[in-house]
């Protein structure tokens, strides 16, 4: 392992105790109120439950001014209807968004989070095979001198006959 290697080895193993001493002493960063609103618009909007209300109550309303049901608040071509959707995705956009881009920032981390342990992961490998090359060297000098020996011991009791 080169020193830049070793040094890269070495920040990062710093980093995760500081990273494992961040979260024993701190909480974990809970998010604003406005942030927790956010996501639960998102999510609400999100969901099959608002897709089918929301579909449900478009239905009716059409359907109640078309046929004439009840008195026309809103007839074809359904300008109310349009000033409420319109009003609907104005207002819902930048709730969606903030929730998107906080769950990008999380993203963000824990890729980054990803990355350091693979780095990490990589060079602790790397090491574990120079230290097993380094075993295996020293094994086969020791059976290399075994055999050098045994060798000897043999020549030794061949002469002596």
């Amino acid at each position: 392992m080169n020193p830049a290697e070793a040094k890269l080895l070495a920040e990062l193993r710093d980093w995760r105790k500081t990273q494992r001493r961040q979260r024993s002493h701190k909480r974990a960063d809970k998010p604003t109120r406005g942030q927790r609103i956010a996501d639960q618009v998102a999510a609400t909007m999100g969901s099959w439950r608002f897709i089918i209300i929301q579909s449900s109550a478009l239905l009716v309303w059409v359907a109640l001014n078309v046929t004439a049901y009840i008195r026309h608040w809103d007839p074809y071509p359904f300008i109310l209807l349009n000033l409420a959707l319109s009003f609907q995705a104005a207002y819902a956009a930048p709730f969606i968004m903030m929730s998107q881009n906080r769950q990008q920032d999380v993203d963000r981390k824990k890729a980054e989070n990803d990355y350091r342990v693979n780095v990490k992961a990589e060079l602790e490998i790397e090491l574990l095979h120079q230290k097993i090359d380094q075993l295996r060297e020293t094994e086969v000098l020791a059976l290399t001198n075994a055999v050098q020996e045994l060798s000897d011991l043999l020549r030794a009791e061949r002469q002596r006959d």
